[in-house]
């Protein structure tokens, strides 16, 4: 690959990502609901769904995904029942003044990097950038070890780029949000952003 070619990849990255969607949705939902720290591995696991479809796509796996759109269709669906589940925790419970305090334990860690991973792989906009648009800019029959190793690292490096400064917002607004009153629309704001994120990707086709 060329430099031209790594530059069109990150341009054309950093366009979908920066996009909002269901994957910003629900990563802003969890930076308003859990903070800083717990939003960060979510976006963690946005990051591994999207280097498993660019795997998937520099390996010519998209034949497979297109075959087994059965198992794609449940992850879909999973995905759609996690953040509807999420709605309903934040909506019935939330965060507390006593839980203000984003949730530092492993459980929270590997539940929010769980959750980024689900809704990545759930999400027909990131299935159709990597299975459709990606082979237009990547020529695939040309591909090196070398070059999928330089894609990976610029695709890390833009979707932090991209997601951080949104993830960092939201959970720095959450440390203002301190009286009942104040604590009940943020829960009530999260469950919304979670509900809207489940019905944007149960919606897509």
């Amino acid at each position: 690959m060329t430099l031209t070619g790594f530059l069109a990849y990150s341009a054309a990255l950093g366009i979908a990502a920066a996009i909002p969607g269901p994957g910003i949705t629900a990563l802003v939902a969890r930076a308003l609901g859990s903070g800083f720290r717990s939003s960060l591995a979510m976006s963690f696991g946005l990051m591994v769904g999207d280097i498993t479809y660019l795997t998937a796509v520099v390996l010519g796996l998209a034949f497979v995904a297109q075959s087994f759109g059965m198992v794609v269709l449940a992850i879909k669906w999973l995905g759609v029942a996690y953040l509807a589940f999420l709605g309903w925790r934040f909506w019935n419970s939330g965060i507390t003044s006593e839980t203000v305090e984003a949730q530092t334990g492993r459980a929270g860690l590997l539940s929010s990097f769980a959750a980024g991973l689900t809704v990545t792989l759930g999400n027909p906009k990131t299935m159709i950038f990597y299975l459709a648009i990606t082979p237009t800019i990547v020529d695939l029959k040309t591909i090196t070890l070398a070059d999928y190793g330089i894609l990976v690292a610029l695709t890390v490096v833009v979707l932090l780029v991209v997601l951080v400064p949104y993830l960092a917002l939201a959970a720095k607004a959450r440390w203002f949000l301190k009286s009942p009153r104040a604590l009940k629309a943020l829960n009530r704001t999260a469950a919304g952003f979670m509900v809207g994120a489940a019905a944007a990707i149960a919606a897509r086709q």
